[in-house]
């Protein structure tokens, strides 16, 4: 007895609530997960940390996994704050747990509802999609290493495109882990040293990531994780 496939109204449920919650909280949380909130908060945070330091860390990558999950605005006060209460090491550990969870749940969410069927469609087509699908698929590490290190690429859309063309689930999952370190190394950093800025009433330079010192050597990480493809292109060519 064969099973009837399921309804493809539920199994797009998930990515319909992420849509959903992604709305909501664009215009109900835009003022709330803010820089000043953090600011205005911050003694009451440090008191409940100190008073309950592991129930802090598990809320806080819990709020982190559901920040990201549904695409929540406050990402990066979210890391800025893991770097506040938790310091550099082991801030930028809870920090990329959080954020790799919840790429996961935005993951599993698309292919459950459209990557499986979409994958299958590009690779029964043909010509420049298949192409396309083809050439993810023979440089997958590097192309989803890269889609994480370039700071321009959106975490939204870095978490959306593997699961449409068919990427393992422990791929994506390390490659997110491992990619990110960089960009929330720097960011929590930035949160640890938020206690001088906040006793200078400024704010952060969130720009950091920018400055050469920091882009090149992401970039020069960009470029390694480059290097199998551009090896690839050049045998290819040699080989016509």
């Amino acid at each position: 007895m064969t099973q009837s496939p399921p309804n493809p109204i539920l199994r797009r449920l998930p990515l319909i609530a992420i849509v959903v919650a992604a709305a909501l909280g664009a215009y109900f949380l835009r003022d709330v997960l803010t820089f000043d909130t953090l600011r205005d908060q911050r003694e009451t945070l440090i008191a409940f940390r100190d008073a309950n330091y592991l129930l802090t860390v598990l809320l806080f990558v819990a709020a982190y996994i559901v920040i990201v999950a549904f695409s929540l605005p406050g990402a990066t006060i979210a890391t800025l704050t893991g770097g506040f209460l938790f310091a550099t090491f082991p801030g930028v550990l809870f920090n990329v747990t959080g954020a790799t969870l919840g790429a996961i749940g935005i993951f599993l969410a698309a292919r459950w509802g459209l990557g499986e069927r979409l994958a299958a469609k590009m690779e029964a087509s043909q010509g420049t999609v298949k192409k396309i699908k083809d050439g993810i698929d023979e440089n997958q590490w590097s192309m989803l290493f890269l889609i994480r290190l370039v700071p321009a690429v959106p975490f939204f859309v870095a978490n959306l495109v593997p699961a449409l063309v068919g990427v393992p689930l422990n791929r994506f999952a390390i490659s997110t882990f491992v990619g990110i370190m960089p960009g929330a190394l720097v960011y929590t950093s930035v949160g640890a040293g938020l206690g001088e800025v906040f006793a200078r009433g400024e704010t952060p330079d969130l720009g950091i990531i920018f400055s050469p010192e920091i882009l090149f050597p992401i970039l020069g990480l960009c470029l390694l994780a480059a290097l199998p493809i551009l090896i690839k292109a050049v045998r290819g060519k040699k080989g016509l």
